[in-house]
């Protein structure tokens, strides 16, 4: 063998095959389509495509993002064009496409997420869904469906059963006590993977006029400086299941990918570097192939498996 292309990155999320372990992450990278003459798509593992919801959104006011040391805020306000409008008008594009599609979905109630994805189990082109689940239940006085392993096992729960022909995948929140009690609530629910975690709510502060910098007040943390924080989440949750995990948070770098796989994690998704270079997760997949091939590893799940067992 004498090029990087004789290495296999192909991982299985569950019953899931991805052509390797770098995936959009939501809300980073549109409905994918918005990215098709900037990076080759083909190239990628996956999409996970921007949040859907039962109707359309116009989300939060300007100004949305905010760059901080080592990362952003953003309070987009999960503003998207509806599942219906999605299922009519980008996901017939997404089909041409030869990567794995991943619908993520979330709501205010119970009843949100079961038609988001009964809408979608009647249109062809997608892999699995990702189920957000750090959104407030609006039903329970606005406490956050994440945040309660009872309110997460009755979500997950009626996710899945609505979910018949595709798997789900569940988005946990950073900010619990015990990750690894949710991630068993989930599991246990029906959760066939994982994602490793969502944003941190944070703010900043406009020093000479007092206000905020966002337009929603607070916003969500993203980038290289919740990486640290994020490799912990990931690997007590590795302790806590046995599903595969998706493990998002700071990738920039070969290296960030492969700390990630240290701790547990079977693929990945790049989500505030996309912001930055558009082309990155293209970049990491190229570079991961040719890290491998130097370190004469022709499998990324032969130096996952190596890389984990000498971690612990």
């Amino acid at each position: 063998m004498t090029s990087a292309s004789a290495v296999d990155l192909t991982v299985h999320v569950g019953a899931v095959r991805l052509r390797n372990p770098i995936l959009a992450a939501s809300g980073t990278f549109g409905y994918g389509v918005e990215f098709a003459h900037l990076v080759d798509l083909n190239c990628l593992g996956g999409i996970v495509v921007k949040g859907l919801s039962r109707e359309p959104m116009e989300g939060a006011p300007a100004p949305r993002l905010c760059e901080t040391p080592g990362g952003m805020l953003n309070a987009v306000g999960l503003q998207n064009i509806g599942v219906r409008a999605f299922v009519a008008e980008k996901l017939p594009v997404l089909r041409k496409y030869d990567t794995a599609i991943i619908a993520n979905v979330f709501g205010y109630c119970l009843e949100d997420y079961v038609e988001v994805i009964r809408v979608l189990e009647d249109a062809e082109g997608l892999a699995a869904y990702e189920l957000n689940i750090s959104c407030p239940n609006v039903k329970k006085g606005g406490m956050q469906f994440g945040g309660d392993a009872a309110m997460v096992a009755e979500v997950v729960g009626a996710a899945k059963k609505s979910a018949a022909t595709r798997p789900l995948w569940v988005k946990l929140s950073p900010m619990v006590a015990d990750i690894g009690v949710i991630a068993r609530a989930a599991e246990c629910a029906g959760a066939d993977a994982l994602t490793v975690a969502n944003t941190y709510p944070a703010m900043a502060i406009d020093p000479w006029t007092g206000k905020s910098c966002l337009g929603n007040q607070t916003g969500g943390l993203s980038g290289p400086s919740i990486k640290p924080i994020t490799l912990r989440l990931v690997w007590e949750t590795s302790k806590a299941i046995k599903s595969p995990i998706l493990g998002v948070g700071g990738i920039e770098t070969v290296e960030d990918v492969l700390q990630y796989l240290a701790v547990g994690a079977t693929a990945v998704q790049v989500g505030t570097a996309s912001f930055t270079d558009p082309g990155v997760s293209q970049r990491l997949v190229e570079g991961l192939e040719k890290a491998l091939f130097i370190s004469k590893t022709f499998t990324i799940n032969e130096i996952r498996g190596k890389v984990f067992a000498d971690f612990g």
